[in-house]
């Protein structure tokens, strides 16, 4: 029993009644009641486990109940619960100084925000105003958050409900070998990634270089199918944007700490991007935390002059706390290390189902980062749902994992394979069997 001791259909019932939950018509909800979580499972309030194939959002990295995190949490609850922006404390700078280390090049700055929306909206704002440009180059298979700005900057779906947004966004195509039309079979990644940035490229001198502030793009696209970039391709954002002085800004809210396998997604292509943004996997969500990471060429740029945004949150101590603390049970416990050593893994494990199951249309991975993609046939690559629609093989596949005892994202026709990056390799395989098994029993429907 948990501690507020409410039954299941309680927690349900009293959940749904008084609180509004998001990306969902309230009526269709049809909530775990989650009371508890341990390692890579939790629990819901009948005592049923799952094992967490999706790190709840894509977030606890370390996995649930880690007790040296919420011991820090604690003590820093003792000592300081809250100092406001512009207060100096010692875990800011402490926490400034472990997140620096640990950073791609010389990002050693750091604006905190309290999510991932939030560190792309400042981004933003930081970018237009070091740069007194206004354009935004963005990709239309993204995701950068709910808020308005964060919204607009997103280029799937989810975007057209919140339309118009923020002016001056424009998007791009990407990097999507199984869907773009540029990828021909047998093209090597050089061949792919050059035709990318010639058509890059072009629509920055299209929009004209002089209004372009800076390129926004998820190192990997996350809840869009983990589309890994071909080599060559974030090399050459980067030198499209110093020609043209545009700031790259990577969005490493998802892929950030140790979920591919290195510290950051941009590692695996030795690119430094002007601006990064994190959350996620900073406090591995004990607690909200998101932060923008930037270079020195940024940062000098508000030397004088005023930067005009700030948050009542910004850099809350017990926030900061959760982040010092995980930061140091990642390293502690190898867990980037894990990733790395688990990628071929799920990459192998992957695979041979895809040779197995007919409507598995491609399946991708980098790390700990995988996703299966699902189609009605192969040949014409027709997605199980569209944009904005649910297929019921979608939901018979949910139902088949969640019978087995397995948590896992599914949005329009991917299925998102993201573990706690804790996870040893006998229970990997031991979940993975368990998606093999449940892709089984789905039936395509005539």
């Amino acid at each position: 029993m948990n501690r507020f001791e409410l039954e299941a259909q309680e927690i349900i019932d009293l959940s749904r009644q008084h609180t509004f939950f998001s990306w969902s018509a309230q009526d269709a909800v049809r909530p775990i009641p989650m009371v508890r979580g341990e390692g890579c499972f939790f629990w819901d309030a009948a005592g049923n486990r799952y094992f967490d194939l999706n790190s709840q959002s894509m977030c606890v990295n370390i996995g649930h109940g880690n007790r040296r995190v919420i011991e820090a949490i604690k003590a820093q609850a003792e000592e300081l619960v809250y100092a406001g922006p512009g207060m100096a404390t010692p875990i800011r700078a402490e926490l400034g100084r472990a997140l620096a280390a640990r950073m791609p090049g010389a990002l050693g700055k750091f604006f905190f925000t309290q999510s991932g929306a939030e560190a792309n909206e400042n981004a933003v704002k930081l970018a237009r105003a070091a740069t007194g440009r206004y354009k935004i180059l963005a990709r239309y298979r993204s995701y950068h958050g709910a808020t308005a700005g964060a919204m607009t900057l997103t280029g799937d779906h989810r975007r057209w409900a919140n339309e118009p947004g923020m002016p001056g966004v424009v998007h791009m195509p990407d990097p999507y070998r199984y869907r773009n039309p540029l990828f021909r079979e047998g093209d090597s990644d050089q061949r792919f990634a050059g035709l990318l940035l010639e058509q890059v490229e072009d629509i920055i001198r299209c929009e004209g270089p002089q209004t372009i502030a800076a390129m926004v793009v998820e190192t990997i696209a996350g809840t869009n199918g983990v589309v890994v970039p071909p080599d060559g391709y974030l090399q050459g954002l980067r030198q499209l944007c110093d020609r043209y002085g545009i700031l790259l800004v990577c969005d490493e809210v998802m892929t950030g700490f140790g979920r591919t396998g290195k510290w950051f997604a941009v590692e695996h292509w030795n690119v430094v991007p002007d601006l990064m943004t994190m959350a996620k996997g900073l406090t591995s969500a004990y607690l909200p935390l998101g932060a923008v990471a930037m270079s020195e060429t940024v940062a000098d740029r508000f030397r004088a002059s005023v930067y005009y945004g700030g948050l009542t949150y910004n850099a809350h101590p017990m926030c900061l706390a959760a982040a010092l603390a995980n930061l140091q049970v990642i390293e502690d416990d190898g867990l980037v290390e894990n990733s790395a050593r688990l990628g071929p893994v799920l990459a192998e494990r992957l695979a041979a189902m895809a040779e197995r199951h007919e409507l598995i249309g491609e399946v991708r991975s980098l790390g700990l980062f995988g996703c299966i993609e699902l189609v009605r046939d192969r040949a014409g690559k027709a997605p199980l749902g569209e944009a904005g629609q649910s297929a019921p093989e979608m939901a018979q596949l949910v139902q088949e994992l969640r019978r087995r005892g397995v948590y896992a994202h599914t949005w329009r026709n991917l299925l998102l394979l993201v573990p706690p990056l804790i996870v040893a390799e006998p229970a990997l395989r031991e979940v993975l069997a368990m998606v093999d098994e449940a892709l089984g029993c789905v039936h395509l429907q005539t």
